[in-house]
C-alpha cells in the first residue's frame, strides 16, 4: 500500500513539476521537457512523459508545449484540429479501417488529442507515438472519408 501511495505522490509531484516548468514559458520538445525534469530529480521515460502530457491536457504550438488556454470551449476544438493538421500533418495512409497519420517529430500527441477531442463519429480512437498517429475508424469507408477530411484541413 505504501508503494502505491508513493507512486501516486510521485506522479502528482511530477505533474506539478511539469506545470511549474511551463509557467516559465513553453518547452519546445518532449526531450527538453524530459531533460528539465531530470534536473529537478524526476527520472521519467518517454512513454510516461507522453501520458503526463495527455493527462495534463498540454498543447504543442509553434513555440513548444504549453498549458491549454482555459477559455477554450467547444468552439475551440475544431479550429484546433484544423490548425494542428495544417501545421503538423505530413502524410496520411489508409489500411482498411485504420489511418496512419505521419506528423512532424514530437507532434503526434497533440494531433491525436485534437482528433479525440473533436468527437467526430467516424473516429473510434487514436494511439500516438512521437511522429505517428494511428487513427481507428468504424469501417473502411469511414476511414477513407476521415482521411479526406483531415487532408482538406491541412
Amino acid at each position: 500500500m505504501q508503494y502505491i501511495a508513493f507512486l501516486f505522490m510521485s506522479k502528482t509531484a511530477r505533474h506539478q513539476a511539469i506545470l511549474d516548468l511551463l509557467d516559465d514559458g513553453p518547452v519546445e520538445s518532449q526531450d527538453l521537457l524530459q531533460h528539465r525534469l531530470e534536473r529537478k530529480g524526476f527520472d521519467v521515460g518517454q512513454a510516461t512523459l507522453s501520458r503526463d502530457i495527455h493527462e495534463l491536457k498540454l498543447v504543442k504550438g509553434p513555440e513548444g508545449y504549453r498549458r491549454a488556454s482555459k477559455n477554450l470551449g467547444t468552439e475551440g476544438v475544431l479550429p484546433s484540429v484544423m490548425h494542428l493538421a495544417r501545421e503538423f500533418v505530413v502524410e496520411i495512409r489508409q489500411a482498411q479501417n485504420l489511418l496512419v497519420v505521419k506528423t512532424t517529430v514530437g507532434s503526434a500527441q497533440p494531433v491525436a488529442a485534437a482528433l479525440d477531442a473533436s468527437h467526430w463519429p467516424e473516429v473510434v480512437g487514436t494511439v500516438a507515438g512521437d511522429d505517428t498517429v494511428l487513427v481507428i475508424a468504424t469501417d473502411k469507408q469511414k476511414a477513407h472519408a476521415l482521411a479526406r477530411r483531415i487532408r482538406e484541413l491541412s
